[in-house]
């Protein structure tokens, strides 16, 4: 009995002194595996390696029930990997950059307008200009393939409606249209607040915004380090010169002179508006022209993804107003200047505007006048702020236009929001 216990006690003594070695061995193994793990996310995929991401983003899209992708949507997904363009000319971006996002639907003739706008900002060649397109269409492409004056990516929503033209998030064959009462038609889809079933062209629209937020902030490895602040711009917005440099002093000033303040703007949320012309830096509500914010309030919008995803209003900018904003508990006021950097220039909405016949700019024409004002900064550090507490538009209460009612659209706006967290 002395000599079993004695064996006991000599085995106990070996397994502790073997259980350090085994406990760094194991460390050793997970600390290789973590590593290995950010040294893939850094990674850019080269056409040999990039079926294995397909294969570890097929496995996600099956856990997060993400559509069934077709060839083209992986295509499109895959040139999403590809690095900017333009780095021979401008190898770094500045320190201090603010990444500019520029989302874009079909209208060739107003991006056309846009481009040459931002061709003529002011330190673009300091930053990074990503275009995030709401599907593939080849006339937008090559406007954006023309771009020579600052680093440049592309992105492609790979489950925009205009990519899958005969099924789900597209049209599908079984689809509920209009007002169909799907029991007596044996069609598919939960109608909107006042009856309607689901548009793929309209839905689109708050899919793209949400895809690319969640995008940008999280999943492209060129920006989800950036802890500076984003500029949101789209193709029907005119951008001044000295866009660029106002933006960089408001982003600046705005945590001592407007801490409340979730964002800047370049223009003043009344899109008909350009400016009061004080000697005075402006607080209102957020706009949805020239709009820029940092990490801090994406988290912010990101913890409200239910209320976002929920909302019966295909605008994003007013799913925004209407819940998102309210649900913060206080006011959201951007800050800005007295005289408007950017110009909403677009007469139609949604997808027009797509040729010289149809293209809605002012008549063919953009009609507001840059002064030499407008060249050069024009935003002072000195300037007081004027804070409008009560403006009109869109508050909590607003029940929305609808348009946003199908059960499919709320499971693929949540999905959206967690594809870079599984």
């Amino acid at each position: 009995m002395a000599n079993i216990k004695k064996n006991r006690l000599k085995d106990e003594v070996a397994f502790r002194r073997f259980l350090p070695l085994v406990s760094i061995t194991l460390l050793g193994v997970f600390l290789l595996m973590f590593l290995l793990r950010i040294n893939s996310n850094f990674a850019t995929p080269s056409s040999d390696d990039f079926s294995q991401v397909l294969t570890n983003r097929s496995h996600a899209r099956h856990m997060l029930s993400l559509p069934k992708q077709t060839e083209f949507s992986l295509q499109l997904e895959k040139r999403n990997q590809m690095p900017p363009r333009n780095l021979d000319l401008y190898p770094s971006l500045d320190k201090d950059h603010i990444t500019i996002v520029l989302y874009v639907h079909n209208r060739p003739q107003y991006l056309k307008v846009a481009v040459d706008s931002l061709s003529r900002v002011v330190g673009i060649n300091e930053t990074l200009l990503i275009v995030s397109h709401d599907g593939y269409f080849e006339e937008m492409n090559k406007v954006v393939e023309g771009i020579r004056f600052c680093q440049v990516k592309q992105i492609f929503a790979p489950y925009s409606p205009h990519v899958f033209p005969n099924s789900f998030p597209g049209v599908s064959p079984t689809d509920c249209k209009e007002k169909d009462d799907a029991t007596k038609k044996h069609c598919k889809g939960t109608p909107d607040q006042y009856g309607n079933h689901r548009s793929p062209k309209i839905v689109s629209l708050k899919h793209h915004w949400w895809w690319m937020m969640n995008t940008v902030w999280d999943g492209l490895k060129e920006t989800k380090d950036h802890s500076g602040h984003i500029l949101f711009i789209e193709e029907d917005h005119y951008i001044y010169p000295n866009a660029y440099r106002n933006l960089q002093i408001l982003t600046e000033l705005k945590p001592q002179k407007c801490p409340h303040c979730y964002a800047a703007n370049l223009a003043p949320c009344d899109v008909n508006a350009r400016g009061e012309g004080w000697d005075s830096l402006i607080a209102e509500r957020m706009g949805n022209v020239g709009y820029t914010f940092n990490r801090t309030v994406w988290r912010k919008i990101h913890r409200k993804t239910t209320e976002f995803c929920f909302f019966d209003d295909y605008n994003w900018d007013i799913t925004m107003w209407a819940t998102v904003y309210p649900s913060f508990g206080n006011p959201v006021f951007t800050l800005r200047g007295p005289r408007t950097s950017a110009v909403h220039f677009g007469k139609c909405g949604l997808h027009q505007g797509q040729g010289e016949a149809k293209a809605c700019i002012d008549n063919g024409m953009v009609n507001f006048q840059v002064e030499e004002i407008d060249t050069v900064a024009n935003i002072h550090s000195d300037w007081e702020v004027r804070v409008f507490e009560h403006q009109p538009g869109y508050k909590a209460g607003f029940k929305g236009w609808g348009g946003w009612g199908d059960k499919r659209d709320h499971q693929l706006c949540l999905t959206f929001a967690q594809m870079y967290h599984s």
